[in-house]
């Protein structure tokens, strides 16, 4: 029985194993399984080298990203680029390591701003998602990025966007936040909610993807909203990044509406049950 998983630490409310068994029985893949395993990055590589051979891949959470690339026995140029791995696929000589959140963001920036052309971004931290962030704003088209985040990060982030062709800049959130946003055509937020609480009414003046989806909607999408700005959350970030995982998973093309369908009713379910 083919059989997948989502490995990292903590992984108990993972919304994968919901996109991709949801994807099987849509696609007809009758006995493929998709689970979690909780792990370390310390204690992944002997779980994938001794998995059952059953298991055809893993998606890879924090904080197993970087663990995951070195134990990789072929890597995509993508993951090589960024630095990190978020796909696992069994081949036949041995483990193939993509970095498929690249899609993920590329994706959401899809369905935010359609066709429409975008050359100055705001991104709002400088972590591991800033990466995959930074390569799908240059597959976007966008040519200048300014990055605001607490401190100085631009050691890390620039040989990254001299390969990716992007012009960066950075600043602290001791500038002035509303000129800042107000020259962005897109902001991207990769923080936690609660580190832009005293600055949402500053930086809330263009469409946003906030990679955050619990809780949803954030300050930051809310205030963007009321100023009549289009947002979209991490849920469709996670949605496009499993799309292209399932593919390589199965080799079958991934059933988007279904997944995506499935998604939107466990995060309702979700959110009713909170209160």
């Amino acid at each position: 029985m083919p059989r997948a998983a989502v490995l990292g630490s903590p992984i108990e409310h993972s919304l994968s194993p919901v996109l991709h068994n949801a994807g099987y029985e849509a696609a007809g893949l009758a006995g493929w399984d998709y689970t979690r395993f909780e792990t370390t990055a310390e204690g992944l590589p002997d779980l994938v080298e001794t998995s059952d051979p059953d298991f055809v891949g893993f998606s890879v959470t924090m904080p197993g990203k970087f663990a995951a690339l070195r134990l990789a026995d072929s890597v995509s140029d993508r993951a090589q680029l960024i630095g990190s791995a978020n796909t696992l696929v069994r081949r036949a000589d041995g483990w193939f390591a993509d970095n498929t959140d690249t899609e993920g963001v590329r994706g959401a920036l899809a369905e935010l701003l359609g066709d429409e052309p975008v050359g100055h971004a705001l991104l709002i931290g400088a972590g591991g998602t800033a990466r995959p962030a930074l390569w799908a704003l240059a597959e976007r088209g966008v040519t200048n990025v300014m990055v605001l985040n607490r401190s100085d990060r631009s050691a890390e982030l620039l040989p990254l966007a001299y390969e990716l062709g992007l012009e960066l800049s950075f600043a602290g959130f001791d500038k002035d936040l509303s000129a800042l946003s107000r020259a962005a055509d897109v902001i991207v937020s990769t923080v936690p909610a609660a580190a832009l609480e005293d600055y949402v009414f500053d930086i809330a003046h263009a469409p946003v993807l906030d990679v955050i989806y619990d809780p949803w909607p954030t300050p930051l999408t809310t205030c963007a909203a009321a100023n009549g700005h289009k947002t979209i959350g991490g849920h469709v970030m996670l949605a496009h990044q499993a799309f292209s995982q399932f593919e390589q998973f199965t080799g079958v093309a991934a059933p988007r509406e279904e997944m995506l369908e499935a998604l939107n009713e466990e995060l309702r379910r979700r959110s009713q049950t909170s209160y």
